[in-house]
């Protein structure tokens, strides 16, 4: 009898342990997503029942731009203001207030801390790309994914350091909008003769073909189904896309020179690759209409590049033949 009564009082003992207590030996958040309190992503967090793993860098770390291979982008953490890495434990479940909250609650109770004291940060970043149109094959960059190591990072720990030779963070998403590359005027293009351009144009962006050959605009009607043609290259006939901040753009913008105006402001330059620049001429009577098509133009800006269009339209240039 005293050895059933023995069992009973140990099995007794087992159930009344305090279940908020959580020892932890290693850290796991291989199947949880990473996210950022606001959109500055100056801190990531991964969050479990009782556990987060935190991840604070400034907001110009995260380059939203594909990293050549083999060559992420490496920070080193210095567990002071700019690089930090901390894993906490909790006496009961953890929520978003907790980690973003101005005023974070009260419960639960951090029971355990370590501290990243140093080690490197490795982010590696790769391009989302839309499926290509079936319209016209066109892509778009839809965001970046960006790969978090840490390296041989030393976990300061309640019962002394720890080393992890490779610990995953995780893939960090950022999801972008493509702004539709659509002209307020489709069909009206224009020209800037004396700087050799031709362009269209919304309030927010603009598209153009620089120093181009004057043959491609010959006041001659081009015969059906044979437009002049030209390559696309860095120096003749190049693309440019421009993305701008400000005020709406309009069309006293262009034909300046180095006059150029500064608002609307440049947010972004593209530049096209590979392609053709194609160009359809009318004559009737005195008018003359030169219609201007890309064909298979990939734009790039540093490493992220997608691609326009198989026959993306600029517009037509109408004017008088003499």
């Amino acid at each position: 009898m005293k050895k059933y009564a023995c069992l009973l009082l140990f099995a007794l003992l087992l159930n009344g342990c305090d279940d908020g207590n959580l020892t932890v030996d290693s850290i796991d958040f291989d199947t949880v997503a990473s996210t950022t309190c606001d959109t500055t992503n100056t801190l990531l967090y991964k969050l479990k029942d009782r556990e987060s793993l935190l991840l604070q860098l400034p907001p110009s770390s995260l380059i939203n731009d594909p990293t050549p291979a083999g060559k992420p982008v490496i920070y080193n953490i210095d567990n002071e203001s700019q690089y930090r890495v901390v894993y906490r434990a909790y006496d009961g479940k953890v929520g978003v207030p907790n980690i973003c909250g101005i005023i974070p609650p009260k419960t639960p109770n951090v029971i355990e801390e370590w501290v990243g004291t140093q080690g490197k940060i490795e982010i590696t970043t790769t391009q989302i790309t839309s499926a290509p149109s079936e319209v016209d094959g066109s892509t778009r960059v839809t965001g970046y994914n960006h790969s978090i190591i840490f390296k041989n990072i030393t976990f300061l720990k309640p019962t002394g350091p720890q080393v992890e030779e490779d610990y995953v963070f995780g893939d960090y998403k950022i999801t972008i909008t493509p702004t539709p590359i659509t002209f307020a005027k489709p069909e009206e293009a224009g020209e800037c003769p004396e700087q050799k351009q031709v362009y269209n144009f919304n309030a927010a962006f603009y598209i153009m073909v620089q120093n181009f050959d004057p043959t491609l605009f010959l006041n001659e009607a081009t015969p059906a189904d044979k437009p002049r043609i030209r390559d696309i290259t860095s120096t003749e006939n190049n693309v440019v896309y421009r993305t701008l901040t400000g005020v709406a753009l309009n069309k006293d913008y262009f034909c300046k020179g180095v006059a150029t105006p500064t608002n609307p402001a440049i947010k972004e330059t593209w530049n096209g690759t590979n392609g053709t620049v194609e160009v359809a001429t009318q004559v009737t009577n005195n008018i003359v209409m030169h219609t201007i098509t890309l064909r298979n133009v990939t734009l790039v800006k540093g490493n992220s590049s997608f691609k326009l269009g198989n026959n993306f339209v600029l517009g037509t240039v109408t004017k008088s033949k003499n």
